[in-house]
This record gives C-alpha cells, structure tokens and sequence, in this order.
C-alpha cells in the first residue's frame, strides 16, 4: 500500500472514529452508522487538509466510497 493510501485510510478511520481496519475500498456512506451527512462533510475538510487540495462540490457528493475517493483524489493529482 503507497504512503499516500494508508494517509487516506488513516483519515478515514480518525475522522469516522473507526478502526482503520474496517477501512477499505467498499466502505460506502451510510453503510455504517459513524458514516452519516455531519461525518461526510468532516471527513472531506480532512481530506483536503491532508492531502492539501480543495474539492469541487460535485466530487463532496460523488465521494461515495473509499474506492471512489481514490479516484477523485487521482483528478487532483495525488498519486494513490
């Protein structure tokens, strides 16, 4: 796993407060309780300080999964 990968888990997992081992790509919003709409938007305000970027507002609502936050987090040039 890429330095940048266990960042985005470690993210996930702190910002969720889970344990990073349930972290994976087919972690999808609202499959888990700690995954709700105030945690989504904690959860982006992470990512963009970790990771240095800031999203548009349709990749906010497209981050559906952790799979997913790859892929946008790819269209701002973080190399996962």
């Amino acid at each position: 796993m890429s330095q940048n990968k266990e960042k985005l888990c470690q993210v996930f997992a702190e910002s969720l407060a889970i344990d990073i081992g349930r972290v994976t790509d087919d972690l999808r919003y609202a499959s888990i309780p700690e995954w709700d709409s105030v945690a989504h938007m904690a959860l982006i305000a992470a990512i963009e300080s970790a990771f240095d970027i800031m999203m548009d507002t349709e990749d906010v609502i497209d981050m559906s999964s952790v799979g997913k936050a790859c892929e946008i987090l790819a269209k701002y040039g973080v190399v996962l």
